[in-house]
């Protein structure tokens, strides 16, 4: 029963989590898989867009967290093979954009 109720107050956890906009730490560590520790960090450092309220408390825009994190993709094999024949034929790096 224990066991019920402790999965029942997690799922709570991340239906309320999936309807909020700005984030707190912990929920910033849930949402995105990654630390505490490594969030910190990446506040310290000033990597991460942030809010700090009053000094104390630091939030975080989920949408803004959100293209943080997507930010960073990683190109697949076959759209390298792509640009490095385009390359090989044209001598220029095809566009990116749009």
């Amino acid at each position: 029963m224990e066991d019920v109720l402790k999965e029942l107050q997690e799922l709570k956890h991340f239906v309320l989590l999936g309807a909020k906009d700005a984030l707190t730490m912990n929920d910033l560590s849930v949402f995105s898989g990654l630390s505490k520790s490594y969030l910190y960090k990446m506040v310290s450092a000033k990597k991460i867009p942030h809010y700090k309220c009053g000094g104390k408390f630091t939030y975080f825009s989920k949408k803004e967290v959100t293209d943080w994190i997507l930010k960073y993709r990683v190109k697949t094999s076959e759209e390298l093979e792509s640009e490095a024949v385009t390359y090989a034929v044209t001598g220029k790096k095809r566009s990116t954009k749009g």
